[in-house]
């Protein structure tokens, strides 16, 4: 007999303020192609349920993947007696106003549904890949992974909660190394998995995909004989794909609340933000316009309504320049007493929620990228990460890409190799100057944002346009 959530909550017999059964069933299908041959072809299934108790003031989470009654009989005392043996030590007594009724749906938008794709056109799709990327002798590896996953997700509560979602997701990942001697440059599709989205089997279209896939090729024979980086202050033009990263860690981060509450320090860190910055800090130049958007079509991280049931909505968490709200789930944002956004999210049936991010997006201006480099009398372009460092506090950071241009005289010119640029948060969100036109904004995402422990490697969506920043240290480095 088909599992029911309602009535599996309805037989709960538990003495709580407030109970909530959130069932989550997540299908993954994983192919990777090297080299032309086939390497790895998986399909995982996961389903269970995440049991949550409000008692004495206190949360308590217990998770099953038996669903029979015995077994949620079994989660949901658990679950009331963590609730309780919390209370002495309580840093906040809640009320059930954290967990808000709703009612709703949400499901991603798609054009073909994803059960349209046959496993053996996904593989010969990734053979052609690497065979695009496959662009001369030089060339020593290639690689190629799509990656489709069906989530569904069903949330009820005591306080008359009824929410149904559900989730089609598509990553592709594809990557070619060159060597040249002891020279090895290695060029992505946008970044490591960067190209993930809401949506269905279009996604996987063919034509764009392996027109993408030779010019990957070629760029990565390009750089073996380019000119290493040079070390210099200059201006520094970020391409919507290394923007992704560049938001995720110095804005993303920093701005959950419980970070900034201290309840992630053991293990992922504080933040250089504090409690009082909140409607007062200048993060960055006026042309910094940070929204947290979970409703935008496609991005990888929408969804209708958080895992407490709060209905997403865009929201500004910085607008021209100045820091207005937090990352924070309803549970952060009483103890904060900072207003925050519906973010609390976790990665399955047995997490429970947390603040994370979710689609983090800085807004388009009014410059074409054209006008953009244009205005440009020396500077140097970046594409795509390649490897990131940032300290526990989300403040000073390094990050490195795998691609950059010269810009002279507001021309992009000599290939380089090997860039790398350094900051500080909010010296180098001040030194904004230039934020790129509609035209050229650009989503992306990850699938892998780890946070939490037990750990949650959780989606995120990003979307960018093109960047300038002035007065930006940027230095070479080693293959």
């Amino acid at each position: 007999m088909k599992f029911d959530p309602h009535q599996a909550l309805n037989s709960l017999d538990i003495n709580a303020d407030w109970v909530g059964l959130r069932q989550v069933t997540e299908a993954t299908t994983t192919h990777v192609v090297r080299d032309g041959r086939p390497e790895m072809n998986g399909r995982s299934l996961s389903q269970g349920v995440m049991i949550e108790v409000l008692a004495a003031g206190q949360f308590g989470y217990a998770a099953t993947n038996c669903l029979d009654s015995a077994s949620l009989h079994q989660a949901a005392e658990q679950a009331y007696g963590q609730a309780i043996a919390t209370a002495p030590w309580a840093v906040h007594a809640f009320t059930p106003e954290v967990r808000p009724q709703a009612v709703g749906n949400y499901h991603s938008p798609f054009e073909q549904p994803l059960d349209l794709i046959r496993v053996a056109d996904q593989i010969d799709l990734l053979v052609q890949v690497c065979q695009g990327l496959q662009v001369g002798e030089q060339i020593v590896k290639t690689s190629a992974l799509a990656q489709t996953t069906d989530i569904e997700q069903i949330f009820v509560s005591s306080n008359g909660t009824d929410i149904y979602q559900k989730w089609g997701l598509v990553t592709t990942d594809f990557e070619a190394t060159a060597q040249s001697g002891s020279i090895i440059q290695t060029r992505t599709d946008n970044g490591a998995l960067a190209h993930c989205y809401q949506g269905g089997a279009e996604i996987l279209s063919p034509e764009p995909i392996l027109a993408r896939a030779q010019g990957i090729g070629e760029q990565a024979i390009a750089l073996l004989s380019a000119a290493d980086c040079p070390t210099t202050t200059t201006t520094l033009v970020l391409a919507p794909d290394q923007m992704m990263l560049q938001i995720h860690e110095s804005v993303g981060h920093p701005l959950e609340l419980d970070r900034i509450l201290g309840d992630e320090r053991n293990y992922a860190g504080s933040s250089f933000v504090k409690l009082s910055d909140f409607g007062q800090l200048v993060y960055g130049s006026p042309l910094m316009n940070i929204t947290f958007d979970p409703t935008l079509a496609g991005e990888f991280a929408s969804y209708g309504f958080d895992d407490h049931g709060l209905a997403a909505q865009r929201e500004y968490l910085i607008k021209e320049g100045l820091l207005l709200r937090g990352l924070g789930s309803l549970e952060s944002q009483v103890r904060s007493k900072v207003p925050g956004v519906a973010n609390a999210r976790s990665r399955s049936w047995n997490r429970a929620p947390i603040d994370r991010m979710a689609n983090l997006n800085l807004e388009p201006g009014q410059t074409s990228q054209q006008d953009l480099i244009g205005a440009i009398e020396s500077g140097i372009y970046m594409e795509a990460n390649r490897s990131w460092s940032i300290d526990d506090y989300r403040n000073k950071f390094q990050f490195g890409c795998e691609y950059a241009r010269r810009i002279e005289n507001g021309q992009l010119t000599e290939l380089l190799r090997n860039p790398n640029y350094r900051g500080i948060t909010n010296q180098f969100w001040g030194s904004l100057v230039q934020v790129g036109d509609r035209n050229s904004f650009a989503m992306y995402g990850t699938p892998f944002c780890g946070k939490g422990e037990p750990n949650q490697c959780i989606r995120v969506g990003h979307a960018a346009p093109v960047c300038a920043f002035e007065n930006i240290e940027v230095f070479g480095g080693a293959a």
